[in-house]
């Protein structure tokens, strides 16, 4: 049985949500531009949080056609990421605490399918960069989370990483990279089957100590 060594988190819906920012930042695209005739809704947001820049592009202007769908949502992205670089996003109760006792015992990361702009947003607003020794996004690379997932396992040497998300996508993920999923309920996604369910993220701290004392293991992918 594997003891684990690293933990690596999704972002959005697990260290902090933007649904506000994400709204308004589409939405002003429809004043912009007059063929966007659409205001996009926050269930639908949150319904998307997670996906790939594609599968949001399409989702949101795909009716427009996907080259100016692209364009429309590479621009509400740039300008949702400036704005979140002035005054931050919400973070989650409880993750800065959780996070630095985490990081005395253990290597923390982050894969997100989000734009590396975006990703830069967070770690300048949330004071939280000190705690990760690595990050990866699918605007930075260009591929599936699954794949980002082994790539930062491999460029930090993780033996046996676990993964901690929101979403039916980050489970799909860390089943891609062969690692244990653990699913945070508070998060935007509903997941049926996982290793293990936070209702918040302090709950890491049981189940990652509990392993290290030499307790009950995760089971081996």
């Amino acid at each position: 049985m594997k003891e684990i060594d690293s933990i690596i988190f999704d972002l959005d819906g697990t260290l902090w949500s933007t649904i506000e920012n994400c709204v308004d930042a589409l939405n002003n695209m429809k004043k912009k531009h007059k063929d966007i005739l659409y205001d996009i809704s926050a269930e639908m947001v949150k319904a998307q949080m997670g996906s790939p820049f594609e599968e949001n592009a399409k989702k949101y202007y795909g009716y427009l056609g996907m080259e100016k769908a692209r364009q429309y949502a590479r621009e509400a992205f740039t300008n949702n990421a400036k704005a979140l670089s002035e005054k931050g996003g919400i973070l989650y109760s409880k993750v800065e605490e959780t996070l630095k006792k985490l990081s005395e015992d253990f290597k923390l990361l982050i894969v997100s399918n989000c734009m590396e702009d975006y990703m830069q947003a967070f770690l300048k607003t949330s004071h939280l960069e000190e705690y990760f020794c690595d990050y990866e996004s699918h605007g930075k690379t260009g591929v599936s989370k699954g794949e980002n997932i082994k790539l930062v396992m491999q460029r930090n040497a993780l033996k046996n990483p676990i993964y901690v998300g929101d979403t039916i996508g980050d489970k799909t993920a860390a089943d891609f990279a062969e690692i244990p999923f653990v699913y945070a309920a508070y998060g935007f996604g509903e997941v049926a089957e996982c290793d293990y369910k936070l209702e918040g993220i302090e709950d890491l701290l049981t189940i990652v100590h509990n392993k290290k004392r030499g307790g009950e293991h995760f089971a081996e992918k």
